[in-house]
């Protein structure tokens, strides 16, 4: 099962996402379960979000990784979404 993370972070928090970005792609690479993964950007092109698809056996086992990111942990989102997805073009 295919689950969208999209997470937007906090308001000027962009040094919190610098600061523990080395912890959060190394948890994205670690845990086997992403099938694609990178940053939302602003206007002016500096980070602001984060978009990752999971490939996952269960809801609950995205909802696990989400609250084991190091980005969540560093409490850097305002908000975090998790949806199911269907991917119908793209490999």
């Amino acid at each position: 099962m295919l689950v969208a993370l999209f997470a937007k972070d906090r308001p000027g928090a962009l040094d919190i996402r610098k600061a523990n970005r080395e912890a959060h792609v190394a948890h994205l690479k670690d845990s086997g379960l992403i099938a694609q993964a990178g940053p939302l950007l602003d206007d002016s092109g500096e980070m602001c979000g984060s978009l990752v698809i999971l490939d996952v056996e269960t809801f609950e086992q995205a909802q696990e990784w989400a609250a084991n990111d190091p980005y969540a942990k560093a409490d850097l989102f305002e908000s975090v979404t998790l949806i199911p997805w269907n991917r119908v073009i793209g490999g």
